[in-house]
């Protein structure tokens, strides 16, 4: 119990400090706003509880698929693709600060090295 708590203290203490950067602002709400927007396409089109459809997005987002469910309507199936596809584009937003950073600091490598050469 007491990792337990220690772990979540961290977790908090990590995220506190990352709701400072712009980016990670910008990317928490990208996500609540899909998960929203499908837990709320689920409840009207699918007939699903507001829980049940919430379920469904974190699961379906995380790539881990539900194994007992699939929308029943064609608009329910077409909605789902087009969701997962969202999902990768936000993922792809999330790399590009990594990758922008990591080609940053291989050209200030670069120029470092050129300096001392």
């Amino acid at each position: 119990m007491i990792s337990f708590i220690l772990t979540l203290k961290r977790f908090l203490k990590s995220l506190w400090s990352a709701f400072k950067l712009k980016n990670f602002q910008v990317l928490f709400v990208l996500v609540l706003v899909m998960l929203l927007s499908g837990t709320i396409f689920y409840v009207k089109q699918e007939g699903l509880t507001v829980i049940e459809s919430l379920y469904f997005c974190v699961v379906t987002l995380s790539t881990a698929g539900h194994p007992s469910f699939e929308p029943q309507t064609t608009l329910g199936k077409v909605f789902t693709m087009i969701y997962c596809r969202r999902h990768r584009i936000v993922y792809g937003l999330n790399r590009i600060p990594c990758i922008r950073n990591h080609n940053e600091t291989g050209k200030r490598e670069q120029q470092q090295q050129n300096l001392n050469a």
